[in-house]
C-alpha cells in the first residue's frame, strides 16, 4: 500500500473552474496544454499541481477518464510532480457524485471543500464513510476552507469523529468573497486566528486571489505555510503587471521561499 503524500511547499494551480483563453491567451485548458504547464512549472518550482479538467467545450468536469488521461500525461512530462485532482462542484456536481469519482479514480490526492462535501447533519454520515475511506487509502484530503465558519465547521466535524484527524491538511482561501476578489496578508492572520481553535494543527496551505497573491504566499511562507499560486486565483505579478505565464508566478514564488531559507540541496527550491 503506497504512503500518505505529503503537500510540497508550493503548489500550481493553473487554470481553475472559470477562467477561459479568453482571461488569458497562456491559460492551460486542452490535456497537452495542462501537461507542459505542468513540466514547465516543475522546473520553475512547484512540487505539485492542483489539476481542473476541461471538456472538448472548455467546460468545467469532473470526469474520470479524462482525469486518468491528464494525469498520464502529467506524470509523463514531470514524473516527479503531485497531482492533486480538484473535487470541486462549481454548482453542478452532488457530493455524491464528488465521492464517487475519487472513489473510482483513486489518487494520490484530492482537495474537497468542507461546505460542498458536508453541507448540513444530513450528510455527514456519508461524508464520514468517504474521509475514512481515504484515509484508509492513503488519499491525501485537503479540506477547503472559505471563512470562519467552514474553520468552525471543520473543528465540530473533527470533534465528532467525522473528520479524522490523523493526517490533517487545510487550504485558506483567501479573497474569494472579498470586494472585486481581491486578497491581502491581512486575511491570513484572521485564518490563522480563528484555526487555532481547531483540535489539530493542521498542515496548512494558502492560495489568493488577485493582485494581493503575492503578498498573502509571501507572509504564508514566511509564516511556516505552504503556498498555492496560478492563474486559477490571479493573473497578476506583485508589480500589477499581468504574468506571461503560470511559471512566471511560479518561479517569483520559489525565489520568495528561497530568500526565506525554503530550499534544499544545491541551491534548488525544497518541494518537500
Amino acid at each position: 500500500m503506497r504512503s500518505m503524500p505529503t503537500l510540497p511547499r508550493i503548489m500550481v494551480a493553473p487554470n481553475g473552474a472559470r477562467r477561459t483563453k479568453a482571461d488569458h491567451s497562456h491559460l492551460p485548458v486542452f490535456p497537452d496544454e495542462i501537461a507542459a504547464t505542468a513540466a514547465a512549472c516543475f522546473s520553475a518550482g512547484a512540487g505539485a499541481i492542483h489539476l481542473h479538467v476541461r471538456n472538448a467545450d472548455g467546460q468545467h468536469v469532473l470526469d474520470e477518464m479524462l482525469y486518468t488521461q491528464v494525469t498520464r500525461l502529467i506524470n509523463a512530462a514531470a514524473p516527479d510532480m503531485m497531482v492533486q485532482v480538484t473535487t470541486e462542484a462549481v454548482g453542478l456536481y452532488k457530493p455524491s457524485e464528488q465521492m464517487a469519482l475519487v472513489r473510482a479514480l483513486r489518487p494520490n490526492a484530492i482537495s474537497a471543500a468542507i461546505r460542498e462535501f458536508v453541507p448540513d447533519a444530513g450528510g455527514e454520515a456519508a461524508a464520514a464513510d468517504f474521509y475514512d475511506w481515504c484515509l484508509g487509502h492513503n488519499i491525501a484530503v485537503q479540506h477547503i476552507l472559505y471563512d470562519a465558519g467552514d474553520v468552525g465547521r471543520l473543528a465540530e466535524l473533527i470533534t465528532r469523529g467525522v473528520v479524522p484527524a490523523a493526517g490533517l491538511s487545510v487550504l485558506f482561501v483567501l479573497g474569494r468573497y472579498s470586494t472585486g476578489q481581491e486578497s491581502s496578508a491581512d486575511d491570513l492572520r484572521y485564518f490563522l486566528e480563528v484555526a487555532s481553535a481547531l483540535p489539530v494543527q493542521p498542515d496548512w496551505m494558502v492560495c489568493a486571489f488577485g493582485r494581493g497573491e503575492t503578498e498573502a504566499l509571501s507572509a504564508a511562507l514566511a509564516a511556516g505555510g505552504k503556498a498555492r499560486v496560478g492563474f486559477e486565483n490571479s493573473l497578476w505579478n506583485a508589480d500589477g503587471s499581468v504574468a506571461a505565464s503560470n511559471e512566471e508566478r511560479v518561479a517569483a514564488i520559489a525565489a520568495i521561499l528561497e530568500r526565506l531559507g525554503g530550499f534544499g540541496a544545491e541551491g534548488e527550491v525544497d518541494r518537500g
